[in-house]
């Protein structure tokens, strides 16, 4: 990483601008998982059927993000992260109707629409985000994802705050995506044109150009590969427990709803912390290490989830998960842009596959969990942390040395 630059007015807007809506994503989503207790019982349908419903999102979200790069690469990012906002907004309130109505049809509707406003979005923000860090010379996709990690600590205090009092889900969520709407409103005129736009043109070896082709021929590259596979490991993890915490402290432990909504908000809380405390971290002991550390401590939190009889024992270990699983995925996307001629194709490339295991994934632990349980489906998660730890090496490079990265921005507009 070069060394600072010092952020003109437009550039720091730009900034501020991808912060503040991915605080707003944030707060969108843990809203909706915070209340995923409530929306079963108002479906009245069983564990495998509500990962059923939670495909929806999972079905909408790889349809954009497998559509994100090829489009962020033709239009810009400015114009993804529109449509994505839009459709972001439509899921909302077609969820919000599909609860209140009780009809799962329209909820699995409604999460097909957000997913794929979530995907289109999501990845455009990685590839802003890493050309705003070229841009400053200071690491920013740690803080940028820490925006969203705080937008769901917001979210999960609100969600057990309404959980507690009752409020419909329907009007919840309704009221978030006025909120979204303004917050993608304010973004898309302060992000300017044309980030990661190319011409088209015949992919050469390292995948610049040729649409799709790009985001192919860059897997060609074994580190690449490897950071892939770390990074959907890492993701998988932070999913499981958005898609499934309060049900698991709920089904699994017999916690009430709100005590399922405040164990999931202590796990954003140790997620937000982690993003935003790492900085000194990848400062002394480089990426590769951190995130080898961040997968067992991790795994040690959700062993404890798992195998402890004492719902207070569980509730605490998902410090540990969310601490472990925080840095995981900003830092391999870092890793995929940093130091190379086709940022946008790698950088794009990578977060796919981060989404397909954050999103894909977990929803399809629901139907193992209708044979094993919420709780033992969940050794999955404990696999593939164990697998990422061994192969953590490949985030080593001579651009990415112990000492390095420069201590990040804070999420904020300074």
């Amino acid at each position: 990483m070069k060394n600072p630059q010092v952020i003109d007015a437009t550039t720091r807007r730009w900034r501020a601008a991808l912060f503040l809506f991915m605080l707003a994503t944030g707060v969108s989503m843990a809203s909706w998982v915070a209340r995923t207790p409530a929306v079963r019982d108002a479906l009245d349908v069983t564990t495998g059927a509500m990962g059923l419903v939670l495909f929806g999102l999972s079905i909408g979200s790889m349809a954009g993000v497998l559509a994100s790069g090829g489009l962020v690469r033709r239009h810009g990012g400015r114009s993804v992260i529109t449509l994505g906002a839009a459709l972001l907004v439509a899921g909302l309130l077609v969820i919000a109707g599909g609860a209140a109505l009780e009809v799962s049809g329209g909820v699995f509707g409604g999460l097909a629409l957000f997913g794929v406003g979530m995907g289109l979005a999501e990845v455009a923000f990685n590839i802003e985000g890493a050309a705003v860090e070229r841009a400053v010379g200071r690491p920013v996709l740690p803080v940028l994802h820490g925006c969203f990690s705080l937008g769901t600590v917001v979210g999960a205090l609100l969600g057990m705050g309404l959980t507690a009092l009752r409020f419909p889900v329907g009007w919840h969520l309704a009221a978030i995506a006025l909120a979204v709407a303004a917050a993608g409103a304010w973004t898309v005129r302060a992000v300017p044109a044309g980030t990661g736009r190319e011409e088209p043109e015949a992919a050469d070896d390292d995948g610049r150009g040729g649409g799709w082709r790009a985001q192919v021929a860059v897997w060609r590259d074994r580190r690449l590969v490897l950071i892939g596979l770390i990074v959907l490991a890492m993701a998988f993890a932070e999913g499981s427990a958005n898609d499934w915490l309060p049900l698991l402290m709920v089904d699994g432990h017999g916690t009430s709803a709100t005590a399922g909504s405040l164990t999931f908000m202590l796990f954003a809380v140790a997620m937000t912390t982690g993003r935003f405390t790492g900085g000194p971290l990848l400062v002394r002991y480089g990426p590769a290490a951190v995130v080898r550390a961040s997968a067992v401590i991790a795994a040690v939190g959700v062993a404890l989830v798992v195998f402890s009889s004492s719902a207070l024992l569980a509730g605490a270990a998902v410090v540990l998960w969310g601490l472990g699983a925080s840095l995981g995925f900003p830092v391999t996307i870092s890793a995929a842009g940093e130091g190379v001629r086709n940022a946008s194709a790698r950088v794009a490339a990578v977060s796919t596959a981060g989404y397909a295991a954050f999103l894909v994934g977990p929803p399809s632990l629901g139907f193992l969990a209708d044979h094993v349980g919420l709780r033992n489906a969940m050794v999955v998660v404990l696999v593939l942390l164990g697998g990422a730890a061994l192969i953590t090496g490949a985030l080593r490079t001579p651009e990415r040395e112990a000492g390095a990265v420069p201590q990040g921005d804070r999420c904020a507009a300074g």
